[in-house]
């Protein structure tokens, strides 16, 4: 508590030295709000940070957001101690399948499912969104059109790490979500990352190599559009993580940025779309986690999950930090 005290006095500290910013209510739960936005970043989990300054890059000099969340991700789909992209655990059959979509201020979207072999499916996602009139591609199609316009076959087998997992897992093959399974070293299945740049667009992302050791064919919220990520320039946008079943079957994403629409802060709204999983889903959401994080056009953010535990980062010009999310179940029991 005294920690958390201290905390609070630095962020009051802060928002005196930076006029633009002001906190409200309490830093787990709660949106900065810019009076006047010039830039904002926010991702997943603590991948997110490293994630946010290679986006910041773009949008720190004029850039757009759609190439600021696009390169964003790519760190996280290169990292060793990931699991987001070629490094990313496999199916129960030992393939690692990819899914990932992105979305403009525009309206655009592209995105892929099921992709085999490609170092970044972001990359594939954008390009279906710009060179083909379809939104999504799986599969071995999605493959083919990522050779087909100079992506290369990077595949060179399970990394060291992910084979010593996956020949663990063989000896019972049971499968069970794992809270928070996204957060600590090599824990990240999912990357979503919104953006709002200098000219005040917003663009989005997400990337993921899927649960651990799903059935081979499974694909969750992350690649589609309005579940595992949704922009609406007029409004806001939103992206997910955690198990992306309960988010689909809400249409999570969409959901966020329609409360948004209607009135709610980015943190109202995101708490709404939780609420909504306990309320819809057939199974035991006290087993699971789901989180979800928000911008809106006035450049406040938020973020809430059904658990304890799923953090986001977020990145302005005078700003960097990563936060714990607020959460629906509180009287569980803290570890």
């Amino acid at each position: 508590m005294q920690h958390r005290r201290s905390f609070l006095k630095k962020s009051i500290a802060l928002t005196t030295a930076l006029p633009i910013f002001n906190v409200l209510k309490s830093f787990a739960s709660s949106p900065i709000k810019a009076s006047k936005p010039n830039g904002l970043i926010v991702s997943t989990w603590d991948a997110g940070i490293r994630a946010n300054a290679a986006a910041w890059k773009i949008i720190g000099n004029n850039g757009t957001a759609l190439d600021a969340v696009e390169a964003g991700v790519k760190i996280t789909e290169l990292e060793n101690n990931c699991c987001v992209g070629l490094n990313g655990r496999p199916d129960r059959d030992g393939f690692v399948t990819l899914d990932a979509c992105i979305m403009d201020d525009k309206n655009r979207c592209g995105s892929v499912a099921m992709l085999q072999k490609i170092k970044h499916p972001i990359s594939v996602a954008r390009a279906v969104m710009e060179k083909t009139p379809h939104v999504m591609l799986v599969g071995d199609g999605a493959f083919q059109f990522a050779i087909k316009n100079g992506f290369k076959n990077e595949w060179k087998g399970l990394s060291k790490d992910s084979k010593i997992e996956y020949k663990k897992w063989l000896k019972e093959s049971k499968y069970k979500p794992i809270i928070n399974i996204e957060s600590g070293k090599r824990n990240h299945d999912t990357i979503g990352m919104i953006a709002l740049d200098k000219d005040n667009n917003m663009s989005g992302s997400c990337t993921t190599s899927g649960m651990a050791y799903k059935l081979h064919g499974r694909v969750g919220d992350s690649p589609i559009i309005g579940a595992g990520l949704f922009v609406d320039n007029e409004v806001g946008a939103a992206t997910s993580s955690g198990v992306g079943e309960e988010v689909i079957r809400i249409a999570g994403t969409h959901l966020v940025v329609e409360l948004m629409r209607n009135g709610d802060s980015p943190y109202a709204a995101c708490k709404k779309a939780v609420e909504r999983v306990v309320e819809k889903s057939p199974n035991n959401t006290k087993e699971m986690q789901v989180g979800f994080i928000a911008i809106n056009k006035k450049g406040q953010f938020g973020a809430y999950a059904l658990q304890k535990g799923f953090q986001y980062a977020v990145k302005t010009d005078t700003y960097e930090k990563l936060m714990d999310s607020d959460y629906y179940y509180k009287n569980q029991r803290e570890e």
